[in-house]
């Protein structure tokens, strides 16, 4: 029933996450409708969203990417022309960010060598931990301190730095190391589960308080780039993103503008 939207975002590249997605969010609504996806129409689409709000609960993001589900399938790829259709706005939370001596800390719990080094290499460099487990040897321009990330998130290339620190390091770790993938698990790149559990058990040993995950440590970096004062267009292309407001949040989370604020109480 769903070939030609499967098809659509194959052809589109969207990744497997996206695509599983949209599948999940169209299933689910032709099964509450229990219409034929031809005879469907915008009350049906808005009477299943209040459904996954009311009676589902599901959170505001969850509602909107079920929004973007249902309308790309009925206006991109059924031609429909859905129109004015509302859900909750997304609350926009700021980030964790760790201080640079929790980030010291971090690195210290994290127990074996190969532990310490991934996590210096996702708050060195400011990768997403899907790309640190996909990162290959062949990525990696020592001699430069950069990296290449191939293939990140919207299908994307993009070059990352690296820490004069870290790259001693890797060198090191290189030395003896056979596999393609800069961290290999027994059979072949790592999971991203494994990195998660790695952070969470030095967060643990660390005595940190704060919810810290790898995506913690991205955030931290770009803060602390930040409160160097690196231009923030310069960090949006060193995170990778499309759009410079979401580099921009980052803007509220930086303590040393902050702190170079001067209080009115102080003027007078």
């Amino acid at each position: 029933m769903l070939e030609k939207l499967e098809n659509e975002i194959k052809l589109r590249g969207y990744s497997p996450k996206t695509l599983k997605a949209y599948l999940k969010y169209n299933k689910d609504f032709i099964y509450y409708v229990k219409k034929n996806s031809e005879i469907v129409g915008v009350e049906d689409v808005k009477s299943f969203l209040g459904y996954l709000i009311s009676d589902k609960k599901l959170s505001a993001r969850s509602v909107n990417l079920a929004r973007a589900s249902l309308l790309f399938y009925y206006n991109e790829v059924l031609g429909k022309g859905f129109i004015g259709i509302k859900t909750p706005k997304i609350a926009r939370k700021l980030p964790v960010v760790l201080s640079k001596n929790e980030v010291k800390h971090l690195i210290k719990y994290a127990g074996s060598e190969k532990s310490r080094l991934m996590i210096k290499m996702l708050y060195a460099s400011g990768i997403r931990v899907s790309e640190l487990v996909n990162m290959k040897v062949n990525q990696l321009d020592l001699d430069k301190n950069m990296a290449w990330v191939r293939g990140g998130k919207g299908s994307k290339d993009r070059l990352v730095i690296l820490s004069e620190k870290l790259v001693f390091e890797l060198r090191k770790h290189l030395e003896n190391h056979s596999s393609e993938f800069l961290f290999n698990g027994r059979q072949g790149a790592l999971g991203v589960r494994n990195i998660q559990q790695i952070v969470n058990v030095a967060t643990r040993r660390a005595g940190i308080k704060k919810v810290v995950t790898p995506h913690t440590l991205r955030h931290s970096f770009a803060t602390h780039l930040l409160d160097n004062g690196t231009d923030i267009r310069l960090i949006q292309e060193l995170l990778g993103h499309a759009d410079l407001s979401t580099t921009q949040i980052y803007t509220h989370v930086s303590d040393e503008a902050k702190r170079r604020v001067k209080s009115p109480l102080d003027m007078i």
